[in-house]
């Protein structure tokens, strides 16, 4: 199967999926069931949330009773309004699933003003204007190594080799880990996010924590060795050395770290890979970013809304509140579709289709909205621009030779491996 057959396939996938969910009442909707997004064909049941219901009860699931929010302006109301709607892990945390409570590794991210702005604080400085420039060519030159060295005219991997090679490299940096031991970090984020199984990528439960437990365990390490040791420009030392994170508990930094580990791996190497796949699917478009690489400053914010990394993120709401008509009442769990929110045709012009020069590419919620947008968005987006260009350099086509194997997660909408070609 190469790049018509994938084509073929998901079409036929997609139009026996867009059947099925214009034929179920929508009572009976389950859009977080896992296998609709491994099986990519999630996009019709959102449509017709969007449509027809787009504030929607689920009064049962396997994630207990929640509301779907599916439209681009009211996830915007809920993301922006932390007096309502809550992040905080004691009352469930950013997730569909729930927090486990107690729950010593709360990130700043699973909390509200002011301990979250406290928090992400320590952090902001790795992502500044010019800590930024500073890693730009770091970025550029390993990624032209990683390049560099792909087979030309055999079938790899381009998820292992591409896009996990590099954000593991760079997330080494950023946290100064060892970096011969890199691949620990997107590895503990794929742990984190998908449930164990005869498909998954261990067996059990106890299989899973036992992985954990031990790169938990490295980090630990590494946080006693430098706290207390003076200024250093990694994430791992500002944690440990800032009042706000550091504190007495070391299990009470690792929940940033994990959270670091997720949003700085997960973000940009789904995105690396989605890019592929949306210009597979736009074949004129890898051919316009060769002939005019200046494309790329807006193809890159498209690529992100396109792929939206994030699937969704979730709120408690701290009192009754109004939103499409539908009272949300003090407790309920919401959850907000951002790979809904980013395919919303009442916002965004012609949104299923992958276009590079939309005159509005930023307008999206793939890196959500309010005080916890996501921190190092452009960190993202500068290594998604470079891989980018040198990619076009290089390759006048790559060319994929199956379906990607997608991550069985309705967190994070990604891929665990995609098999591609460069032709000779």
């Amino acid at each position: 199967m190469a790049d018509g057959a994938v084509d073929v396939a998901r079409n036929e996938r997609l139009a026996a999926a867009k059947a099925m969910a214009y034929a179920t009442p929508l009572e009976e909707f389950q859009v977080a069931d896992v296998g609709l997004f491994t099986s990519d064909t999630h996009w019709p049941w959102f449509e017709r949330l969007r449509n027809e219901d787009p504030v929607h009860w689920c009064g049962s699931s396997e994630f207990g009773p929640y509301w779907s929010v599916t439209r681009f302006n009211d996830i915007i109301a809920v993301d922006g309004n932390h007096q309502v709607f809550s992040s905080s892990s004691e009352l469930g945390g950013i997730a569909i699933v729930d927090s486990p409570e107690p729950n010593r590794t709360t990130s700043f991210i699973g909390l509200d003003p002011p301990n979250h702005d406290a928090e992400r604080k320590v952090v902001s400085p790795m992502f500044s204007t010019a800590s930024m420039m500073g890693m730009a060519p770091l970025i550029r030159e390993r990624a032209a190594r990683i390049l560099d060295e792909l087979p030309v005219g055999e079938t790899f991997d381009f998820v292992d080799r591409v896009s996990v090679e590099l954000t593991s490299q760079m997330l080494a940096t950023l946290f100064d880990f060892p970096f011969e031991h890199r691949r620990l970090l997107p590895r503990a984020s794929d742990l984190i996010l998908t449930p164990p199984g005869p498909d998954g990528l261990v067996a059990t439960e106890g299989e899973r924590q036992a992985e954990l437990f031990a790169t938990i365990t490295r980090f630990i390490e590494l946080w006693n060795q430098r706290r207390g040791a003076g200024a250093r420009n990694d994430l791992i030392s500002m944690l440990a050395n800032d009042p706000a994170t550091g504190g007495e508990d070391p299990y009470a930094y690792v929940g940033n770290l994990i959270l670091l580990i997720v949003a700085g791996s997960d973000t940009t190497r789904h995105s690396i890979t989605g890019a592929l796949l949306a210009m597979n699917e736009t074949p004129d478009v890898y051919r316009r970013l060769r002939e005019t690489p200046a494309l790329l400053e807006n193809a890159v914010p498209e690529i992100i809304r396109w792929q939206s990394p994030v699937a969704h993120m979730r709120r408690t709401a701290l009192s009754d509140h109004q939103l499409g008509g539908k009272t949300i009442r003090k407790g309920d769990k919401v959850v907000m579709w951002y790979v809904s929110g980013n395919r919303d045709e009442t916002v965004i012009d012609n949104p299923d289709a992958f276009i590079i020069d939309r005159p509005r590419p930023r307008q999206h919620v793939a890196f959500g909205f309010g005080v916890h947008r996501c921190v190092g968005n452009r960190l993202a987006e500068m290594q998604l621009r470079i891989v980018w260009e040198e990619i076009l350099k290089r390759f006048p086509h790559i060319e994929i030779m199956d379906e990607p194997r997608r991550l069985r997660s309705n967190f994070v909408k990604g891929y665990e491996t995609l098999p591609v070609r460069i032709p000779a």
